[in-house]
């Protein structure tokens, strides 16, 4: 995205009214204090169609009227902001390792986190476990007077396009699971929005909604942790649009090969950029024990020789896939979150040092492609996911 959101003028009524309010939202979101006026301004909007969506999300309380503010020389009008404080939304992020649950506001302010050092099991016990710290946190005064528009929840593998039905996720053995119906009976109070989606897609929505600037005109997230995987979105001046492919397999290169006739990976194939660079990998090589987290066991043991080999080979193997990346589908920016990054330099720098070596041989030229690397990525699927509520709800009838 490089300007403001663009509306649509033509075409089927109830589309346009759900695509103008995106629009409108947008603005409001980016540029908190806008008038209607301005908005008008800026959307190519009517004044009137501007001021019948406005009033409606009022009505639903997603906005909020400020003080007066002279606008473009006529008269003066209500400042408009987002509204923070009628809402909720959840994001539930269920990891190989670890459960992370959040609430947030409209605009994306956490209200609430858990981050639970609790391994999925049996996807039914997950379930449970799930619906009932959902509850706790619903119960939490904090939250517990706001509207809740829906949940989100993550889980770490393809998800079929179609259906909220995850296909594989072989790090936790789990196959073709329904998940939504094993938790949707157990929460009957949360009446909004469902929605199960791959955790490295919905970082990457996530990441571009809630972006601190103007988003590119698309975004990669790579997912570094137990396992390896990655999202596309796209944006067209309004919500993100997730890139899927026929089966949801779009982003899955923790599975595409980069030492043929390697190590066996849990997909079943053989050299799959997981053997090279993923949190299993690494355990597997560094004879970490099982109870213990791999940034956890290894910061103390970063100067071994044996540790700083390991972790350099891996940092030039998440180095090559970042550069496929870059070439592939050569992404404005590039955004490298999950666990593996606690371990800092040893990992990164190596990653970093290739990609830069290497990204300019194809095409000769500067700023490419931007790598940006987040400091605390604990929360950001499930935070995605609540912003695919959001994304949900806006375009709702």
């Amino acid at each position: 995205m490089t300007g403001t959101p663009r509306p649509h003028h033509g075409g089927n009524l109830s589309f346009l009214k759900r695509h103008n309010r995106s629009a409108i939202l947008e603005t409001v979101r980016r540029s908190p204090g806008v008038t209607r006026a301005d908005i008008a301004v800026l959307t190519g909007l009517t004044k009137a169609t501007v001021g019948a969506i406005v009033q409606d999300l009022l009505h639903r309380e997603w906005l909020r009227e400020g003080e007066l503010r002279q606008s473009g020389g006529g008269r003066p009008g209500r400042s408009l902001h987002p509204d923070a404080s009628r809402h909720v939304l959840l994001g539930v992020d269920a990891g190989v390792k670890s459960l992370r649950l959040i609430a947030c506001t409209l605009a994306g302010e956490p209200l609430l986190q858990r981050h639970l050092e609790q391994a999925p099991t049996t996807p039914e016990e997950t379930a449970g476990v799930l619906a009932a710290r959902i509850r706790e946190m619903l119960a939490d005064e904090t939250i517990r007077h706001r509207h809740c528009l829906g949940l989100g929840v993550t889980l770490p593998g393809p998800v079929a396009p179609d259906q909220p039905l995850l296909r594989l996720a072989p790090n936790l053995g789990w196959r073709d699971i329904p998940f939504l119906e094993l938790l949707k009976p157990l929460l009957p109070e949360i009446t909004g929005h469902w929605l199960l989606d791959n955790e490295a897609n919905a970082a990457a929505f996530g990441e571009y909604y809630f972006h601190p600037g103007v988003p590119p005109e698309s975004l990669v997230y790579l997912s570094a942790s137990t396992g390896i995987g990655s999202g596309l979105v796209a944006g067209d001046g309004q919500m993100p649009t997730v890139v899927r492919g026929r089966g949801g397999l779009v982003g899955e290169i923790g599975h595409t090969i980069l030492q043929p006739g390697g190590l066996y990976c849990h997909c079943g194939n053989r050299g799959c950029v997981e053997t090279l660079v993923s949190g299993w990998a690494i355990r597997a090589a560094l004879n970490i024990p099982p109870e213990q987290g791999v940034t956890e066991a290894l910061w103390p043991r970063l100067s071994e020789p044996e540790v700083a080999l390991t972790l350099r080979r891996a940092g030039e193997a998440l180095g090559m896939l970042l550069l496929n990346l870059h070439h592939t589908l050569n992404p404005p920016e590039i955004v490298i979150g999950g666990s593996l990054t606690g371990l800092g330099d040893a990992l990164l720098v190596p990653a970093l040092d290739y990609f830069e070596r290497h990204r300019s041989g194809l095409l000769n030229t500067d700023g490419q492609v931007a790598i940006r690397v987040l400091d605390d990525s604990t929360f950001t699927a499930a935070r995605g996911a609540a912003a695919e509520v959001m994304a949900r709800a806006v375009g709702a009838p």
